[in-house]
């Protein structure tokens, strides 16, 4: 699993089928487009002298492109050489066709190949019966390995974490400490990670009491002792904490990376920067998803399935439109007499929607941000409804305006203008308070609160405006 970094003269793979040659390029729309051709013409030389220095991420994307023929026809060209990697950076619902494709032992020899973390993701993502074919098929020391992490909870420190890691003795010294990663790399120990940051420093019992940055090591003389240069300050990861806990905590404290523990606070593995990245990129892609009403990115899934998980979130939002509606049917009589307010209705309910929509993402983010907490809750809950209130007015000055020069009419003019700023300044309390309450009872605000919001900007925006026509103008 190892590719040392002290042997520079080893070339490094960084396309899908051998080194790069000369500087990487993209998948842009040219190459995708030559590509397609010439998988479409069967040329199976051409695509891989077009794919061969593309980036792994490349080469998924354009896997993910392709429509399902093409997709096949391209695997069974990179079958040999295939570089496991790909498997990381591809979608779920791809990636379960190409390993179905690849078959068990080729799969099961593509993931034997990643490090533990990635591919703890990959195994963690299919189905409990085809995992356990791939897991019975890979050998015995990486299959113990991977069921390890698998045994943690999803999107737990432990799924992601990766086992291959540099720890050494507190009585050992630089020179020792470079010693043995030049050895063991020599030997071919796969027990090296690939890529590094800190060097940790155990006790007899494998607890952690420091670390050392590998630029720190290496401009230190090699006489010099493990423990007098490590930092004992280290940011120590329970192994059951939450992915989204630990991507706060990267960027609080601008970690690259951090050591692992277990319940006994012993050092079982590591997590680095470019695994955060990935889980913030999910993170903001899943709250961007629910607050659309889709519970994951469906852009590959089968028209069937992707039907059936949006219609429980479209039937819910049925059953807002047709409360709202009957607050409409409580006010038939009024409409029935003046005609204009059918026309103006909606005016006052999208306006406070959308008043509402903007206070509901910045919450929304800081609190997943942690940056609205119980402490600093009321601040942003009065600033929205001034905010509310603000814009309340200046758009009820604008609009009562228009009202009056088009229908002729300045106490319609004033009713439209003061339902605008009610609805406007509740939509702001609604937009702050809606999240705010759905996370104390345990709901993620990303999923429920548009719905609850809408509701309560057409109910309120409808009902107000209605009620004063009524009151003021028949």
């Amino acid at each position: 699993m190892s590719n040392p970094a002290d042997q520079p003269d080893q070339p490094i793979q960084t396309g899908a089928l051998g080194p790069d040659e000369g500087a990487t390029p993209v998948l842009d729309a040219a190459l995708e487009q030559a590509a397609i051709e010439a998988i479409a013409a069967g040329d199976a030389d051409l695509v891989r002298d077009l794919i061969r220095p593309l980036h792994v991420s490349d080469v998924a994307d354009l896997l993910e492109h392709l429509h399902s023929e093409a997709r096949q026809q391209l695997v069974e060209i990179l079958r040999e050489g295939f570089n496991p990697e790909i498997l990381t950076e591809l979608d779920e619902t791809v990636r379960d066709g190409i390993i179905l494709q690849l078959g068990v032992a080729d799969a099961a020899a593509a993931v034997a190949e990643l490090d533990t973390d990635d591919a703890v993701h990959v195994m963690g993502e299919m189905d409990e019966a085809d995992q356990q074919q791939i897991l019975d098929a890979i050998p015995a020391d990486d299959r113990t390995l991977i069921e390890a992490g698998l045994a943690y909870p999803e999107d737990s420190a432990g799924r992601m974490m990766q086992r291959e890691l540099v720890s050494v003795p507190e009585f050992w010294t630089v020179g020792q400490t470079i010693d043995y990663l030049r050895d063991s790399a020599e030997a071919g120990d796969d027990t090296l990670p690939k890529d590094f940051y800190e060097i940790y420093v155990v006790d007899p019992t494998h607890k952690p009491l420091g670390e050392i940055p590998l630029s720190r090591l290496l401009r230190t003389k090699r006489g010099v002792s493990a423990t007098d240069i490590m930092n004992p300050e280290m940011n120590l990861i329970p192994v059951a904490m939450d992915q989204e806990d630990l991507a706060f905590l990267f960027r609080q404290r601008d970690l690259v990376s951090a050591p692992v523990v277990d319940d006994s606070g012993r050092l079982v593995g590591t997590i680095t920067i470019d695994d955060v990245v990935d889980v913030i990129d999910e993170e903001h892609e899943e709250d961007i998803m629910r607050m659309g009403g889709v519970t994951e990115d469906d852009l590959y899934s089968a028209s069937l399935e992707t039907t059936r998980a949006r219609f429980t979130w479209l039937l819910l939002n049925l059953v807002t439109a047709v409360l709202a509606s009957l607050v409409i049917g409580l006010f038939e009589a009024t409409l029935d007499q003046m005609v204009a307010l059918a026309i103006l209705m909606p005016i006052v309910a999208s306006m406070g929607g959308n008043a509402g929509t903007q206070t509901l993402t910045v919450s929304v983010r800081a609190l997943a941000m942690k940056e609205l907490t119980s402490i600093n809750a009321m601040r942003v809950i009065g600033k929205e409804l001034i905010v509310g209130g603000f814009n309340g007015i200046l758009f009820a000055i604008l609009t009562g305006v228009v009202v009056w020069v088009w229908f002729g009419s300045l106490a319609l003019g004033g009713v439209i203008a003061l339902a605008m700023i009610i609805n406007m300044t509740v939509a702001g309390l609604a937009g702050t308070t809606i999240p705010i309450l759905l996370e104390r009872i345990g709901v993620d605000p990303a999923v429920a609160s548009s719905v609850f919001l809408t509701t309560v900007t057409d109910v309120v925006g409808f009902f107000v405006f209605l009620a004063l026509a009524g009151l003021f103008l028949l």
